[in-house]
């Protein structure tokens, strides 16, 4: 049986239909990418963008909140495990991407632009790689603060002289949430959680970010608090009288966090995701992060601005960061209890 033209014209019409999808799906993973991050979206969308530059390809970027820094898209990455959306997961620590790699949501990827980044900063099964690298240290309050008062480890910061005065963001997020599963990681659990109650009993101040620390601290509305030295160096750049301490460099060290970049397994644009880790692990994005924000490069001789402190000067916390992403979900209870004490 014959079809009539008006048969034919639908047919064709159809046909025509599917070419233009699979073009555009054609098109869709030649030329975009989609990256989530729990980088400040003012540090993180600059590099981004200077890659669309170099590269024509679009990069759709998600960005956490600051006050649930690091813990909105872990969560939305571990949602979507069985129907991948994201491409890339570019995280603010090392921490979120090992519970990534635990869950088996990250796969293997050993970027060549990894070469000449100390191997303690890279995952022994390439899952996560290293760069670009903060310090958690104790910003001061120098007007309030004498020299000879200035704690010297962390664990000083339970002294009674100190009662009130200090500020630490909240531990369920962050950077600080990593930093106190390395201090039980490192103490055992006994000692870490007998640290939280007498830092409680000393009337820490609990902060909603590392930015709320850095401006309790610069007003004088507490004598010193722990963040980041991206925040202690936009701290001294806006002229507050404040000061950045590195902790325990005569004991257990000083916890450094690089940033981390993981190839999400089974997504939608796998080798512009390699692109773009490439591109993330390459001395410019380096050089560039040490002059927006003060991070220190893992490479060897990156021009960075002298304001910049250098890996080599601090005596760094020795971290198994598998054992820190599985003591972060073992501890969690107990941190909330501790919060509503």
């Amino acid at each position: 049986m014959k079809k009539s033209r008006f048969q034919l014209f639908f047919q064709f019409q159809f046909i025509l239909i599917f070419i233009f999808l699979g073009l555009i799906s054609c098109n869709r993973n030649t030329y975009e990418i989609v990256v989530y991050t729990s980088v400040d979206q003012v540090f993180s969308e600059p590099v981004l963008k200077v890659f669309e530059q170099k590269t024509g390809i679009k990069v759709k970027a998600i960005f956490d909140t600051e006050e649930t820094k690091s813990t909105g898209v872990l969560n939305r990455l571990i949602t979507e495990k069985d129907n991948p959306q994201c491409d890339v997961f570019w995280s603010g620590d090392p921490m979120r991407a090992d519970v990534l790699k635990q869950k088996g949501i990250t796969e293997s990827y050993n970027s060549s632009a990894s070469i000449g980044i100390n191997p303690v900063f890279i995952d022994k099964d390439y899952h996560w790689i290293g760069f670009s690298s903060r310090a958690r240290i104790l910003l001061i309050n120098t007007d309030l603060v004498s020299a000879e008062d200035i704690p010297q480890s962390i664990l000083d910061l339970t002294y009674s002289k100190y009662k009130g005065k200090v500020a630490i963001a909240n531990p369920l997020f962050g950077t600080t949430s990593f930093h106190i599963a390395a201090l039980f990681a490192e103490l055992g659990n006994e000692k870490a959680k007998q640290f939280l109650s007498d830092l409680k009993r000393n009337k820490v101040v609990i902060a909603s970010s590392n930015g709320d620390v850095k401006k309790k601290v610069s007003t004088g509305e507490v004598s010193m608090g722990l963040t980041d030295t991206d925040d202690g160096n936009e701290a001294i750049k806006e002229g507050a009288h404040v000061k950045m301490v590195f902790l325990d460099q005569n004991g257990f060290g000083n916890l450094i966090v690089p940033n981390t970049v993981s190839l999400i397994k089974n997504s939608p644009n796998q080798e512009n995701g390699k692109k773009l880790i490439d591109y993330l692990l390459s001395v410019e994005v380096e050089k560039m992060l040490a002059e927006s924000c003060a991070q220190m490069p893992l490479h060897k001789n990156v021009p960075i601005p002298e304001s910049v402190p250098s890996l080599d000067n601090i005596v760094a916390m020795k971290v198994d960061y598998s054992a820190v992403a599985q003591q972060s979900d073992s501890i969690k209870e107990f941190i909330k209890q501790w919060l509503e004490q």
